[in-house]
């Protein structure tokens, strides 16, 4: 009688080993699990990615003759490379946990050249003396982004200056409520990305060789201007319902630039079941 009482005691505690084992999650392919079991609507989760940005600054001059130096005007815009999720809906086939079914939904959320203006402001600062005067884009902690642009000399006008950067954001999404059923599953989905920030340094120099030259000796006069604060944001208003599989799947999310190419990795948002 012992012995049969401790043979169905196992067979139980198997039992349950395999019940819990057809509960868990497939793998997250590299990527980082946010949260585990049933979704739960306004969920949130976010990743730094990065973000290619292409600026374009007009630049004005006066007082050029002035001490202790010419006031500059900056204006302009930048141009984001955009920003994409791609939900994917991961189901094992029924009896086996060998073989998945898997289908995967991709929205661009921030379109390729998403513009933000640079608003105008004048600056003063440099030396006095018809300075030759350059450009270069920094991140928020003063960190090169770019190499220096030579805009020109102060009363002769200066040239508009371009660059080409990437800086990181922090990408968030909020999932919220769809359906699922044995015919399919969608979730809602809306965020935001918020920038890490771009500076602008103007330098000024009494010559417009930096290495050598007449005025050699002098130090440089260097002004920084904030163009977009840290913490700028672009939000994507509640996108239509994206599906896959039925069955309640488990969901991951990924952000990608806006030619499909995941620039995080997946995170695991929860199983869709029947009430999410």
């Amino acid at each position: 009688m012992h012995r049969l009482s401790t043979t169905i005691v196992s067979l139980l505690a198997i039992g349950l080993a395999i019940a819990a084992l057809g509960v868990l999650p497939p793998a997250a392919g590299g990527g980082s699990n946010s949260s585990s079991g049933a979704i739960t609507s306004g969920q949130t989760v976010s990743a730094w990615v990065p973000e290619s940005v292409s600026a374009h600054t007009d630049v004005s001059t006066s007082g050029c003759d002035n001490s202790p130096g010419p006031y500059i005007t900056l204006s302009g815009e930048l141009a984001l490379g955009g920003l994409g999720i791609e939900l994917t809906f991961q189901n094992n086939v029924k009896g086996t946990h060998t073989h998945i079914e898997e289908t995967t939904a991709t929205v661009i959320v921030i379109p390729a050249g998403e513009s933000i203006t640079i608003p105008k402001q004048p600056v003063l600062g440099g030396v006095g003396g018809n300075p030759f005067i350059w450009l270069q884009f920094t991140d928020a902690n003063g960190a090169a982004l770019s190499g220096e642009i030579f805009l020109g000399r102060c009363v002769q006008g200066l040239m508009a200056a371009d660059g080409s950067f990437v800086i990181s954001a922090l990408a968030s999404a909020t999932v919220e409520g769809g359906s699922c059923s044995n015919h399919g599953s969608t979730i809602s989905l809306s965020g935001e990305l918020s920038l890490s920030g771009i500076n602008a340094r103007l330098i000024f120099r009494n010559n417009d060789n930096p290495v050598g030259g007449p005025h050699q000796h002098d130090e440089d006069t260097t002004v920084s201007i904030v163009l977009i604060p840290a913490g700028t944001t672009i939000e994507f208003p509640k996108q239509p319902p994206l599906g896959g599989v039925g069955g309640n799947p488990w969901i991951y999310l990924a952000f990608t630039d806006a030619n499909g190419n995941p620039v995080s990795d997946r995170i695991l948002l929860g199983r869709c079941v029947q009430d999410f």
